[in-house]
């Protein structure tokens, strides 16, 4: 009998689409519900968790697709579903353990630096007062970034000290965390890997836009397909390995002063557009497969 998968989606856009146009090549059943309508269900009999009706507990794996904004209860919520699925034994890619890990900036680069792998030099804190202390101390040449956040938004380099005072400042007015990181001399490129399963299945290399210092393709970034040496494949594994990641995208930047890659971020919900594009890889047929891994229930 066919796998039966269900997505957790936030809209139906272009990934989701793919999703269910590969769905059709692979030949799984693959039922694409948004996040918020996952419910729990406890006492009255056995446990269970639903998605707009379905089961969760009766399919062969759940994909974790994109995690839609919501209130703190709201996300809590929805990790704590996928917790108790990964409990129940049902395939969840990716393990919400690497989601919550991917999707918080510090405890993602704090893991990536645990296992001894390159991360940029990064402070973060709640005192503007104490961030400039660290602006000063990371070379006065700086990226401010969110701590949640992905596709290179919200991102904002600071070489000037009363721009960065000011901005500073402005983050801990509204109450966010202050997330300063040493800007990493490069020639507008970096690398990103698509990791699943435990091997690098394409690799772009993105250059930014003139004018423009990030090489994100969410903000004008051009792609071209690249294979990576082993060493940056192994780089690239042992990042996802770091979070807890069975699929993720994985960004290496070269360092001019070092000369080595450096690991930048690593997406445990990463898109494929532009590496499927590049590349040729059918990303989107390789994540079903890899979500099927479970087996079909009969």
């Amino acid at each position: 009998m066919a796998s039966h998968l269900v997505a957790l989606v936030s809209g139906n856009g272009w990934h989701v689409q793919d999703l269910i146009r590969a769905s059709r090549l692979v030949g799984c059943r693959l039922d694409a519900v948004p996040f918020p309508r996952v419910v729990g269900r406890v006492g009255g009999g056995a446990s269970r968790v639903e998605a707009g009706g379905i089961d969760l507990g009766a399919v062969d794996g759940v994909l974790v697709r994109m995690m839609p904004p919501g209130s703190l209860e709201q996300v809590i919520f929805r990790m704590d579903a996928l917790h108790r699925l990964e409990a129940m034994g049902v395939p969840v890619l990716n393990p919400p353990r690497a989601v919550e890990a991917a999707v918080d900036k510090y405890l993602a680069l704090a893991k990536l630096a645990g296992e001894g792998l390159p991360v940029p030099e990064t402070w973060v804190g709640e005192s503007a007062r104490e961030a400039m202390e660290a602006f000063h101390a990371l070379g006065g040449d700086v990226v401010i970034k969110p701590l949640f956040g992905a596709e290179g938004r919200g991102l904002v380099r600071v070489s000037d000290t009363e721009l960065a005072s000011r901005a500073l400042r402005a983050i801990e007015r509204i109450g966010s965390v202050l997330y300063v990181q040493r800007h990493v001399s490069n020639v507008g490129r970096d690398f990103r890997a698509f990791v699943l399963g435990g091997r690098v299945i394409g690799a772009i290399r993105r250059t930014a836009r003139e004018g423009e210092w990030r090489a994100n393709v969410a903000v004008g970034g051009r792609a071209e397909a690249v294979t990576l040496d082993d060493e940056a494949q192994r780089l690239a594994i042992r990042a996802a390995e770091a979070v807890g990641a069975r699929m993720a995208g994985v960004d290496l930047l070269p360092d001019e002063d070092s000369g080595r890659l450096v690991v930048l971020e690593v997406n445990a919900v990463p898109g494929w557009r532009a590496l499927s594009r590049e590349t040729g890889v059918d990303v989107a047929a390789a994540i079903l497969e890899e979500s099927a891994k479970g087996g079909a229930r009969s």
